[in-house]
């Protein structure tokens, strides 16, 4: 099976063109020409879910694709680049990546959420982030906004369904008071005391679960992409590669299995609250719950993330914004000196708030 290429050259300059965020139609920055995403004679499949124990079995290799990528030497991250580039810095971490020759096998990505927000608006949303934090060195902002492009990320994720049954023992808690009387400084008081009447409780919960959602990189922290939630699956379109021009891809590094692990630890999760509502009373104790899964599937799609690495004074900092809301999260820098003054200022503050309780006093 030969790397798939996706190429999309302008019809007036054969410049390669590029998908415009928000205006759902190619653009060529050469000469300006547009063309919209529609192709003579190309129909987009609708997207489908595909069976998750079929899958663990052998996925048909029409739902197989090889793609040329290069990994990261520092963060692991699998990257897809344009044929004609041959050394690039990863767009993760900022560590210069030479491009090699192989392909990887992937399972083809059957939606994605195209870009909504342009560099510039994304570029506007992390600036302002990072004009609001406490702290921060100087020359942070002034590093990260000057002379560097972020680059357009269509990262990896997972999404499961699943039908669930489940029964569950537990106990339903009724909060009641008992009155006391109690000794203190030598007198006598009545005092109430929260009791709980427990009573044993069974019974049963049903849930369908849509499009749990996992992360399918190890190339970010995920309390960076899980600060970008919420995500609208809901506008996610028939992957088709228009939506990938003048864009790059990462390939997953979370294999369908472990997804599917961590999704079902979310779908307990919501269990454990259904079964709790179910119980009801004021309190709950859950002694077991077993629960039927059934009719598994999945799907592989790319979310869109405006991304930047940025060097600065000998560490890489990363700051990664949502493609369709402009939500930002990142890792960030302390500034000591600024730290320090406030500090000074804090101790100044608090000294001549107490002279003046002093003064007072002595009034």
């Amino acid at each position: 099976m030969a790397a798939e290429e996706h190429r999309f050259p302008c019809d007036t300059c054969g410049a390669d063109m590029r998908f415009a965020p928000g205006e759902g139609r190619l653009v060529c920055d050469h000469c300006g020409n547009t063309a919209p995403l529609e192709r003579a004679g190309f129909a987009p499949a609708p997207i489908r879910e595909l069976d998750f124990q079929s899958a663990l079995s052998g996925m048909p290799e029409q739902e197989i694709e090889e793609k040329r990528v290069s990994s990261c030497p520092n963060c692991g991250a699998e990257i897809e680049f344009d044929p004609d580039i041959h050394a690039i810095e990863c767009p993760f971490c900022a560590t210069p990546v030479v491009i090699g020759t192989g392909t990887q096998r992937y399972i083809k990505p059957r939606g994605i959420l195209p870009f909504g927000l342009t560099e510039a608006q994304a570029r506007e949303a992390m600036t302002n982030w990072l004009g609001s934090l406490w702290f921060a060195p100087n020359g942070l902002q002034d590093y990260a906004c000057k002379g560097r492009k972020l680059d357009g990320i269509h990262v990896p994720y997972w999404t499961y369904d699943a039908d669930t049954k489940s029964s569950y023992r537990g106990e339903h808690g009724t909060v009641y008071y008992e009155t006391r009387t109690v000794t203190r400084n030598g007198k006598r008081e009545q005092v109430r005391v929260q009791k709980v009447r427990w009573r044993p409780a069974s019974g049963r919960v049903a849930r369908w679960f849509d499009d749990v959602l996992v992360l399918a990189s190890k190339s970010l922290p995920k309390r960076f992409t899980d600060a970008l939630e919420p995500w609208d699956l809901a506008a996610l379109e028939p992957y088709r590669p228009e939506y990938l021009a003048g864009f790059r891809a990462e390939g997953y590094t979370v294999t369908l299995e472990d997804g599917w692990i961590e999704a079902r630890g979310k779908i307990d999760r919501v269990i454990e609250r259904d079964v709790k509502f179910d119980i009801g009373g004021d309190r709950q104790r859950i002694h077991d719950i077993q629960t039927a899964v059934s009719d598994v599937t999945f799907k592989h799609v790319l979310l869109p993330v405006w991304m930047a690495a940025y060097r600065y004074r000998g560490r890489t900092f990363r700051f990664v914004v949502n493609g369709r809301t402009g939500r930002v999260q990142g890792e960030r820098p302390w500034s000591a000196w600024k730290i320090a003054i406030a500090v000074v200022l804090g101790a100044i503050l608090a000294a001549a708030v107490g002279y003046g309780i002093a003064l007072q006093d002595q009034g």
